[in-house]
């Protein structure tokens, strides 16, 4: 599987608690997708949302979100390794 960094732009701001409860609600769907969402970053005043996941591919990564939640990822890249 490849590691992804995906980046969400929410314009208005975000919550660190409406993060977490989109985040829950990833694992609680990704095992249907076969990807691993591992961790994430929330800028909640420039409203900018940071996800780092595993999954066979980009869209199967978006996959996940759209059904859990409906917001997609605005960006996504694949990445080799943390740094």
């Amino acid at each position: 599987m490849t590691r992804f960094m995906d980046i969400h732009h929410m314009e208005g701001g975000v919550s660190a608690k409406d993060v977490a409860a989109a985040h829950d609600a990833d694992l609680a769907t990704q095992g249907d997708f076969g990807v691993n969402y591992l961790k994430y970053w929330v800028d909640e005043e420039a409203g900018k949302i940071f996800c780092l996941v595993e999954a066979p591919d980009a869209e199967t990564a978006n996959a996940v979100h759209r059904k859990a939640h409906g917001l997609v990822a605005d960006e996504i890249y694949p990445i080799s390794s943390e740094g």
